[in-house]
């Protein structure tokens, strides 16, 4: 059976110190050690949280193997960013949403998970990111938000 990756962008690894999206937060982390999923991120998280709280930071070190678990960024992710924003899927000032979202199109993860409604998980972006990377030559990306993975059924119990 293939465990399926997760690249978890900041808004997950802060949400697992937030009130408001804890609870769900965490409850993935529990399926990731139940051995549901592949946690993976990248050097641009770990920009990103430089200046987050101590207990972000240390969430993100114990969570991440820096040698395993963090995809690098090269020129073709840099290139296919460059396209969402030429394509006005996000706006310049958001460069870093796109780059999230070409690191798990090029390293074909399976879903790229946020809380960020506004520039990643909402339906009108995504298709604007599929779009050019169906224009570009890869596959869609999945872009989902915690709810979505940890109520999604491994049996047909619930049906």
């Amino acid at each position: 059976m293939h465990i399926q990756t997760l690249y978890l962008d900041t808004s997950v690894i802060g949400g697992y110190h937030d009130t408001e999206w804890m609870a769900d937060t965490r409850e993935l982390w529990a399926q990731r050690a139940r051995g549901w999923w592949v946690f993976l991120s990248s050097g641009l998280v770990a920009q990103e949280i430089s200046d987050a709280p101590p207990e972000v930071r240390q969430t993100f070190e114990e969570t991440f193997d820096r040698a395993r678990d963090l995809l690098p960024i090269t020129g073709e992710i840099e290139d296919l960013a460059l396209e969402y924003l030429k394509a006005g899927v996000v706006s310049a000032k958001f460069e870093d949403d796109a780059r999230h979202v070409a690191i798990c199109t090029v390293h074909r993860v399976d879903h790229l998970v946020s809380w960020n409604f506004k520039h990643l998980v909402n339906v009108r972006r995504s298709a604007g990111f599929n779009a050019v990377n169906l224009l570009q030559g890869f596959p869609p990306v999945s872009i989902v938000n915690p709810k979505e993975l940890i109520y999604a059924s491994t049996d047909d119990q619930d049906l």
